[in-house]
């Protein structure tokens, strides 16, 4: 068991040329934060604003860029000064550094993997003519940029198996550009579509070309702060420019509107799911490939609900949909009765909810959650039951990646203490057989996971996993890290993750409590989270952290709090609204300012979970729990360390220096109140692995100094 040895006096950090704010710890001296004089009026209430030249883009703005500078001095600071740091970073590493490959899977007749030799910054892309032939490279991201910020962000083949289409993410930006290999030579051609974000690319059946979705070119300076409004589809014949792509669909009377883009497997049918927010509710557009002159035609006209597309079988097409069925079901629509009295059920609605369908080895491999754990069970294609596949206890399943004619696929197991495996499946005699395992340099069998329920404030039970060294004593005295998401209907299973191993190997109990606004018992439960019920996502993780306490698991000065982007709004709110409760906080990447986040970048989707202050009971309801409006001073906040980057167009880190600017003014404790800014670095994708390796031991330390662990 890796201890950290006890704490020493950190070391005096001082920052030159700034003057104090409010000195949290002795001698830290934070810097200088001017405010202006901004008022805005919501619906006949006024509400300052003081911090908001932060906003401004740190690539373009000096004043921000200088306001980075010294933060990050100061943090970095005062991170190296605390004695244990080293050591978690060394543990850290050695941890990190195992092979992880990913589960394989099959196109144009090859085999394909992705791969990390340990330490690698980006995962590369590997291939085999067979499962017995040796592998070789395909596309290695690692030799795109000297910094390993340069990231594969995807990929898509075409039928023939000649050509690989790959998206190229820089800085962990959302704009991908996409990029050609003809895969036999590994020659790159001169191809080069820009302006991508948010689509993938969708090849046509005779592989000469592909259909893509972009945006228009943003103004100079603006691509990473201006909405993206006008997706527009595109075909891209191979051997041409882009400025020669054919215009497919458009709907410049809706530029709100986005396009996600499926080729059904036979290649007769372009499927555009339309969608307008984060919601789970698409309209359908089809283009029948067979018909050269055929225009899209509408198949579902109404944003009401879900459908998400499976498969084709002849004219006819599958989706996934929660149309009559909150825990969704899969229905028949024929395009030759397209009418919905026609529409037919192939598989009903189940008691645990529906997470994704796809279609192998001529049977619908069905994902589902069963109290936030995976359950995949396998229907013949008429929706009659075949079987569940077996797990080896709590954990997420991943794969099952496959064509129709395939009779065997793979897919990946992991849990929170144990590393993922690659499994064989035979689709026709349901044995899977290990296949790939990973080592790494610990013992599973010191852990343990189980799960638990317990009563939020309304009475609704609230289901959270929790692991730890086996012989755990529930004195009070161990320090705990809480996790939670809660929101966009988005679903947290257990995982593997290095930098949980090093908190639990440090003696820390880990929680992820399923929140609800996540997606683990469907749609009710998503919406209990939104709009103006999102104060129960609150209600339900600040209920986590008491029951925690009540159990004796841990006490308040050794509970930390993390989460990022929608767990960052998390983290941010409940802390301000209980900050008695926590011994330190950690929001990453989070959505702080809840008035003003639907006018940047991808911000105006995220209305269908938060509403928006232009309505005035949603304003309301927002400006209640906005985590960078409820700061006060003379409160003692917890320690705190908010973490962001400076690209990151998800979530523009304007939030992040705001909340910690008005942190920084408010904060009448001791406690240290500090914001980690990456440079060169996004929302999170696409992030090099000694950039991850850092920031998690950042945090590490940190908690380690906040929590007084010895």
């Amino acid at each position: 068991m890796l201890r950290i040895p006890g704490l020493t006096a950190l070391l005096l950090v001082l920052m030159a040329g700034c003057f104090s704010i409010c000195a949290q710890e002795k001698n830290l001296v934070y810097p200088v934060t001017r405010t202006v004089d901004q008022v805005d009026e919501f619906h006949g209430t006024k509400v300052e604003d003081p911090y908001r030249w932060l906003e401004d883009d740190v690539r373009t703005s000096k004043d921000v860029t200088d306001w980075v500078s010294q933060q990050n001095q100061l943090t970095f600071g005062f991170l190296k000064s605390i004695p244990q740091r080293e050591t978690i970073q060394k543990r850290m590493t050695e941890l990190w550094n195992y092979e992880k490959i990913g589960a394989p899977f099959k196109r144009g007749g090859r085999y394909y993997f992705s791969r990390n030799d340990g330490l690698q910054n980006q995962n590369v892309l590997w291939m085999q003519d067979s499962l017995d032939s040796e592998p070789r490279v395909l596309l290695d991201p690692n030799t795109w940029s000297k910094d390993g910020t340069v990231a594969l962000s995807g990929n898509a083949f075409s039928d023939d198996g000649r050509y690989v289409a790959y998206g190229v993410q820089e800085a962990g930006s959302d704009w991908n550009t996409w990029k050609v290999m003809e895969i036999e030579t590994g020659k790159v051609l001169d191809e080069e579509i820009r302006w991508v974000k948010f689509s993938a690319a969708e090849w046509t059946p005779d592989s000469r070309g592909f259909f893509y979705a972009r945006y228009p070119e943003p103004e100079k300076d603006a691509a990473f702060q201006s909405l993206n409004s006008n997706m527009k589809v595109y075909y891209h014949r191979i051997g041409t420019p882009q400025s020669a792509d054919v215009l497919v669909y458009e709907r410049p009377d809706h530029p709100d509107w986005g396009f996600q883009l499926s080729v059904s497997e036979d290649g007769h049918f372009l499927i555009i799911t339309v969608w307008v927010g984060t919601d789970d509710r698409y309209r359908i557009v089809v283009k029948d490939l067979t018909e050269p002159y055929g225009l899209p035609f509408e198949l579902i006209s109404n944003f009401e609900n879900e459908y998400s597309f499976i498969e084709s079988d002849g004219k006819t097409l599958y989706f996934q949909t929660n149309l009559e069925a909150p825990n969704r079901r899969v229905i028949a629509i024929d395009l030759q009765q397209p009418g919905r009295e026609h529409w037919k059920e192939i598989i009903p609605q189940a008691e645990n909810t529906l997470e994704g369908v796809g279609v192998v080895g001529n049977m619908f491999v069905c994902n589902y959650l069963k109290d936030a754990k995976t359950q995949v069970r396998l229907h013949a294609m008429d929706g009659t039951f075949v079987r569940e596949v077996e797990f080896p206890g709590i954990g997420a399943a991943s794969g099952f990646d496959g064509r129709r004619s395939d009779t065997d696929t793979f897919y990946s197991f992991s849990s929170f203490a144990l590393p993922p495996t690659t499994f064989r499946y035979n689709m026709i005699t349901g044995e899977s057989r290990e296949f790939r395992r990973a080592n790494v340099r610990f013992n599973p069998d010191d852990y343990e996971t189980s799960q638990v329920f317990y009563t939020s404030k309304d009475g609704t039970k609230i289901p959270m996993f929790l692991c730890h060294r086996k012989g755990l004593k529930r004195d009070g005295n161990n320090p705990a890290l809480l996790y939670g998401y809660g929101g966009f209907n988005i679903s947290i299973t257990p995982s593997f993750s290095v930098s949980r191993l090093t908190w639990m190997e440090m003696g820390g109990i880990l929680a992820v409590a399923n929140l609800r606004g996540g997606g683990e018992y469907g749609e009710a439960w998503h919406k209990a989270g939104t709009k103006l019920q999102k104060q129960n996502v609150f209600d339900d993780f600040i209920s986590a952290a008491e029951w925690l306490i009540e159990q004796k698991y841990t006490s308040n000065r050794r509970l930390a709090i993390q989460g990022r982007s929608n767990g960052g709004l998390l983290v941010g709110a409940c802390m301000t609204q209980r900050p008695d409760l926590f011994g330190a906080c950690l929001p990453g990447v989070g959505v702080m300012d809840m008035l003003r986040f639907h006018r940047f970048t991808a911000g105006r989707f995220w209305t269908d979970d938060y509403g928006s202050a232009d309505n005035a009971d949603e304003f309301a309801a927002l400006l209640k729990y906005s985590p960078y409006h409820n700061l006060k001073g003379g409160v003692q906040y917890p320690a705190t360390m908010v973490t962001t980057a400076d690209t990151d167009d998800r979530v523009v880190p304007g939030h992040s220096f705001k909340f910690a600017a008005q942190l920084q003014a408010s904060q009448s404790g001791t406690a240290p109140t500090l914001i980690r800014i990456e440079t060169s670095a996004g929302h999170g994708a696409g992030k090099p692995t000694a950039k991850i390796i850092e920031e998690s031991s950042d945090e590490l330390a940190f908690l380690v100094h906040a929590l007084n662990i010895q």
